[in-house]
């Protein structure tokens, strides 16, 4: 098992630290700039749009809602990443990594509206609902297959087995630390929570992350309001200490500059997910009369999950102290500085947030793998195997060590992340295009409507036919 993690430490090295970080804030200026800072521009257009009603096409086709499909990926998005994520950029690079968070939230919006604009644009029409990401506009959009396959694969298991077992392993710190109870005990729990809803499907994991979502959100940041409206007078400190640390003008904890970028690269990703290839497949579930409009709801995403809920918790954690040489793991960080501000009872209210942001972010990324295996092979056997290895996998993340399964972890987003950019920069002229289309429309005072004419070159594109949804209608 040392073995294994030396190996795996080094691949998140070379891999994340090294490559990943300079592609990120690289692409993700390329973006705000080439869709002129759409994730600025149209900031109020995000809140009309994801209550959009329309969950029925005129065929009678039933898609997931917008705001469905806005807590399908929220519920992957919320979760450890924005707790647990937080702590161990903080205890590991420094306050400064908080910074890095907000540069890539701010940049990663505009790469979380290109994919999952493109989502929707190669979206595939099948039975009672429909099915699309990453994999399919590398397939539609690129004519590469086997680069969809590839990624296909790369996805189920990051975040069908790797991403779960870091969800389960959060949970089981959680809980172990506070209630001292028996990990099997909590990995036996988690196994049955999950089956239970993962059985049920599609619908069944949109009615749950639904509710749980936005209440767990909510009173989250209620109790992180709280503390920082009764430390106020520290918020200026914190703030210089921050941009302090984020440029090396005083080191604080870890490598100074470089582990605060790095830090705040790595679990700015895993938190707000903008490029990886993650949220275009719960997007494409959506039944919205323009891609653009999906696309709009996951930049909302990006910002709600790191400007909002990773603030509140980073905010929280450094006005406590203590994270310097903090021998504690992750969400215990988190815990221990709540109880600080609040008292005992707050390491109880943490465990008890973390398990439902946790149990959600399983709900969530099983569906990741879920809607990617039909892609490579329509097969009721295959998807009963990955629905018994995802459950299998929350088992070993209850039980594993907190460095194994979060290194892993990054080794596996970076190499999906690396792919799925590859991707969208190569696209980006469709998703700007659907955009200039979108303006157009709201600029004459309509609901935009989408049609795939629109387009310079329409080749892949199934689903947006003028001709076909003029007769439906």
């Amino acid at each position: 098992m040392e073995t294994l993690h030396e190996i795996v430490a080094f691949l998140d090295t070379q891999i994340v630290s090294h490559i990943l970080v300079v592609v990120l804030i690289g692409l993700g200026l390329w973006f705000t700039f080439g869709t002129g800072l759409v994730q600025f521009r149209l900031f109020g257009e995000m809140f009309r749009v994801i209550f959009d009603k329309r969950t029925v096409d005129a065929s009678g086709k039933k898609g997931t809602s917008s705001f469905q499909a806005f807590a399908i990926s929220a519920a992957s998005r919320v979760g450890t990443g924005n707790m647990a994520g937080v702590a161990t950029a903080i205890g590991m690079g420094g306050p400064g990594a908080l910074f890095w968070m907000w540069i890539l939230a701010l940049v990663g919006a505009a790469t979380g509206f290109v994919e999952s604009t493109l989502a929707q644009v190669y979206k595939i029409p099948d039975k009672n609902q429909y099915y699309g990401g990453p994999a399919y506009y590398m397939e539609k959009g690129l004519n590469q297959r086997w680069l969809g396959i590839v990624f296909a694969v790369v996805i189920i298991f990051t975040y069908g087995l790797v991403f779960n077992s870091v969800q389960s392993n959060t949970i089981s710190l959680a809980f172990s630390g506070q209630f001292h109870v028996d990990k099997w005990v909590i990995a036996a729990a988690l196994f049955v929570l999950s089956a239970i809803v993962i059985f049920g499907g599609l619908k069944s994991i949109a009615n749950v992350t639904q509710i749980i979502v936005p209440v767990m959100a909510v009173l989250y940041i209620v109790v992180a309001v709280i503390v920082l409206i009764a430390n106020a007078s520290a918020i200026p400190d914190m703030l210089k200490l921050i941009f302090q640390n984020a440029f090396g003008i005083k080191e604080v904890a870890g490598g100074g500059f470089g582990a605060a970028i790095s830090y705040g690269i790595k679990r700015g990703l895993f938190s707000n997910e903008a490029g990886m290839g993650s949220a275009p497949n719960a997007a494409a579930t959506a039944e919205v009369t323009h891609p653009v409009k999906q696309g709009l709801i996951q930049a909302l995403g990006v910002f709600f999950d790191t400007l909002l809920v990773c603030t509140a918790t980073g905010f929280i954690i450094i006005s406590s102290g203590g994270y310097e040489g903090s021998e504690l793991d992750g969400i215990q960080l988190t815990q221990n500085a709540f109880a600080q501000h609040l008292g005992n009872w707050a390491g109880i209210f943490v465990a008890i947030s973390i398990f439902l942001f946790a149990y959600s972010s399983i709900l969530g990324n099983y569906y990741y793998g879920e809607n990617n295996i039909p892609y490579i092979k329509k097969s009721k056997s295959w998807m009963f195997i990955y629905r018994i290895a995802v459950l299998l996998m929350v088992i070993f993340g209850a039980l594993a060590s907190f460095d194994l399964v979060w290194d892993l972890a990054d080794v596996t987003m970076g190499v999906m992340a690396l792919i799925n950019l590859y991707a969208i920069t190569r696209l980006f002229p469709v998703a700007r295009r659907a955009l200039q289309d979108y303006m157009r429309q709201r600029r004459e005072h309509k609901d935009p409507v989408f049609y795939k004419d629109v387009l310079d070159d329409d080749t892949g594109v199934e689903y947006w036919d003028r001709e076909k949804m003029n007769k439906q209608a």
